[in-house]
C-alpha cells in the first residue's frame, strides 16, 4: 500500500490519530537498558510492541539516532515496525532541505537505506527541492509548513503578497505540488488557529501536528481546528510524554497507559 493508504487504514483499525515520536534519549533509559550496545533499539523496540495497537503511525527522529552512531539501530528499528506491526507507517523524521542530485540522495537515504514510509522536508528551497521524494511514488512527503516551536513565526508569518508564508505554502503545497498525492504538511499543535486556516486552505491533505504533550499543545482545540469531515485528516504526535512516562524496568506498560490515554483524549473531541 502507499502511505496514504496505510495511513487511512492506521486511523481506523487502531480507531487512533495518535503518532507516538522515537526521540531516544540514553541518559533516560532505565538502568537496566544504559551501558547496552544495543540499548537505542532495544528501548525503541519496546516502546513500539507497547503502543503499536494503539497509533496511526510512529515517527522516529534521525537526530538522536545518528548523534550516537546508531544509524543501524534505525534501519533495523524499523525494519522491525514493517516485521511485527505491519500497516502502520513510520515517519523519517530528518526534515531535509536541498535540490537538485543532494535531495535525490537524501530521498534514496530516506526510502531506500531506511526504508521508511514518509519523511519530513524543508519546503524553503521550492518545488525542485521537494520533487525527487515525489519520484517515489508509494511514499509520503511531509514538509514544513508552521511550525510548532515560537521562533516559527520569524519567517513563517511574514507577509507574502496578502497572506502569510506559512498560508503560501500550504496553498503551494495543495494546489501546485500535490500532483500525486503524497503530500502532507507539519502544523504545530501550539498553533490551533494555524491548523484550522492550513486545513481550510489544503482540504483532506494529512496533516502531522507535534507539540501536545511535553509542549502544551492543547488536544481538544487540535483535534477541533484540524480534523477532517470524516474526523481524521491528523497525525498527532507526542513523544517524551509517552517514551519517558517510567523510568524503571516497567517503562513500556508506563508508555502504553500514557498512549491510550492519549488516544482516548484525542478520540474525546473529533
Amino acid at each position: 500500500m502507499t502511505f496514504t493508504e496505510q495511513l487511512a487504514a492506521a486511523w481506523q483499525n487502531n480507531d487512533s490519530l495518535l503518532c507516538v515520536g522515537l526521540d531516544p534519549d540514553p541518559t533516560k533509559f532505565p538502568a537496566h537498558l544504559k551501558g547496552r550496545d544495543d540499548a537505542i533499539f532495544e528501548f525503541c523496540k519496546t516502546i513500539v510492541d507497547a503502543t503499536a495497537d494503539l497509533v496511526c503511525s510512529f515517527k522516529p527522529q534521525i537526530a538522536y539516532f545518528a548523534a550516537r552512531r546508531a544509524e543501524d539501530q534505525l534501519e533495523a528499528l524499523i525494519a522491525h515496525i514493517h516485521e511485527k506491526h505491519p500497516g502502520i507507517p513510520v515517519i523519517l523524521d530528518a526534515k531535509r532541505g536541498d535540490i537538485g542530485s543532494t535531495a535525490e540522495q537524501y530521498a534514496v537515504e530516506a526510502f531506500e537505506r531506511f526504508r521508511a514510509d514518509a519523511v519530513t522536508v524543508n519546503p524553503y528551497m521550492g518545488r525542485d527541492s521537494v520533487e525527487p521524494y515525489l519520484a517515489f511514488p508509494d511514499k509520503g512527503v511531509i514538509l514544513l509548513c508552521r511550525t510548532s516551536n515560537a521562533g516559527g513565526s520569524d519567517l513563517q508569518f511574514l507577509d507574502v503578497g496578502g497572506e502569510k508564508l506559512y498560508e503560501r505554502v500550504a496553498r503551494l503545497a495543495a494546489e501546485q505540488w500535490n500532483t500525486t498525492g503524497q503530500i502532507g504538511l507539519v502544523v504545530g499543535a501550539t498553533f490551533p488557529a494555524e491548523i484550522a486556516r492550513v486545513r481550510a486552505i489544503v482540504g483532506e491533505m494529512p496533516l502531522l501536528v507535534p507539540g501536545i504533550g511535553a509542549q502544551g499543545g492543547d488536544i481538544a482545540a487540535t483535534v477541533t481546528a484540524g480534523r477532517t469531515a470524516s474526523s481524521t485528516g491528523l497525525m498527532i504526535n507526542s513523544s517524551r510524554a509517552i517514551l519517558y512516562a517510567g523510568q524503571g524496568e516497567d517503562f513500556a506498560s508506563a508508555a502504553r497507559r500514557v498512549a491510550d490515554e492519549t488516544r482516548s483524549a484525542i478520540n474525546l473531541h473529533r
